[in-house]
């Protein structure tokens, strides 16, 4: 009889050790880092996972969700970040992509008074496109970009530059910065 009882015991412990060994052969690494989502919380019905009703576990059928869509590529050819003794940094870039070509400037005023800037993208064969912007008196980073143009040509053959001056009848020009400059000590 002790042996009978032996037997039943051993069995009972391979039955329950399967599950463990199988997780420990075999371990399921999604969701491993928050210790809920897979091996063995998952195996030994320990997870949030284990206690969802039988509807929310059957396989999805119809369509699945897509992913977030894909972002065209954006190429960018900037010139050097620059700075005036005025308070003023900015550095001026043109973009291409998804068939468009468009300027961008980055700048931040810490010169504490509100400034205007004109940011001008120019392209093959004379085009030319010219925005301005509202620069506020704060030092928050911002940027001025102008709108996205039809691309002709080689990316190469485009360049802007983008003025920052004082807002009123003579205009002091605090800061020039082009996408094309040459990095300071460059000549």
């Amino acid at each position: 009889m002790n042996l009978r009882l032996i037997g039943i015991g051993a069995g009972v412990l391979i039955i329950l050790s399967l599950p463990l060994a199988g997780a420990i052969a075999r371990p399921d690494f999604a969701g491993q880092d928050d210790g809920k989502g897979g091996g063995l919380f998952s195996v030994l019905g320990l997870s949030d996972r284990s206690r969802t009703s039988p509807a929310d576990s059957a396989p999805a059928t119809g369509p699945q969700q897509p992913g977030p869509a894909e972002q065209p590529r954006t190429d960018s050819r900037c010139g050097p970040e620059l700075s005036s003794p005025h308070g003023v940094e900015a550095q001026t870039c043109v973009l291409v992509g998804d068939g468009r070509t468009w300027g961008r400037s980055y700048y931040r005023n810490t010169s504490g008074r509100a400034l205007d800037a004109v940011l001008t993208m120019m392209g093959p064969a004379g085009r030319t496109v010219q925005i301005r912007c509202a620069v506020g008196a704060g030092d928050e980073p911002g940027l001025c970009e102008t709108p996205k143009e039809a691309s002709v040509g080689e990316p190469e053959s485009y360049s802007a530059v983008a003025e920052f001056a004082v807002p009123d009848d003579e205009g002091e020009l605090l800061l020039r910065s082009g996408s094309n400059s040459p990095a300071p000590g460059d000549g």
